[in-house]
């Protein structure tokens, strides 16, 4: 009798499922509250439109709130995955602007609707401030360190990348508030270049 023996995953093909999931359930939850309002939208409601258990939500998120938020967290840490992958002779003001703006390029440009209106509802809904504020306090160590990287500073002893880090993700809530202030109107990664420029390049004012 022959047995078939199954293979294990490997661990990276493991982790990659495991991120697949974890942003699903993250976008559905954003969709749903976009569609339905906060209020309205279940736990089980997002674990039915993804096709997993509740339990598979809990391995991932405490609840719809911080699920919702990951999507910030998660384009914060693009952003700076991306900060380490721009050209190493690349201004550092250039550099910034070009990987932050970028992560909003799709939402700005009407690509995906649910994305633009999720941005909104997080900085708008009281139930959702905190947990969106935290994301981008998370966002700061990571990025301090690529900036420490790429300047040569020791994220340890050096106070510059630590503060410009805490500035830029700043720059970006800024310029995201304003952009939903003018309802919605004009470029998002535009304001957000601009902000992030005048915070790491103060000269160019309010140059867009």
């Amino acid at each position: 009798m022959n047995h078939i023996t199954t293979q294990p995953e490997p661990a990276g093909l493991r982790e990659r499922k495991k991120l697949e999931t974890k942003q699903a359930l993250a976008l559905a939850a954003m969709r749903l509250a976009v569609e339905r309002g906060l209020e309205n939208v279940r736990v089980e409601d997002i674990t039915d439109a993804v096709n997993v258990s509740r339990r598979t939500f809990t391995n991932y998120f405490s609840g719809k709130e911080e699920a919702i938020a990951y999507l910030n967290a998660d384009r914060a840490a693009r952003a700076a995955r991306a900060l380490a992958g721009r050209p190493a002779g690349e201004p550092l003001a250039d550099a910034l602007a070009e990987a932050f703006a970028a992560q909003h390029q799709a939402a700005a440009a009407g690509l995906d609707p649910h994305r633009s209106a999720g941005v909104q509802l997080m900085m708008t809904s009281p139930a959702l401030r905190g947990e969106y504020l935290k994301t981008l306090v998370q966002a700061e160590g990571p990025l301090a360190e690529v900036i420490a990287e790429r300047t040569g500073a020791d994220p340890e002893r050096d106070l510059y990348p630590n503060v410009l880090a805490a500035a830029v993700t700043a720059a970006v809530r800024a310029a995201t508030g304003h952009w939903m202030d003018t309802g919605a109107a004009g470029s998002l990664p535009d304001l957000i270049r601009q902000a992030v420029r005048q915070i790491t390049c103060p000269q160019a004012g309010t140059a867009s």
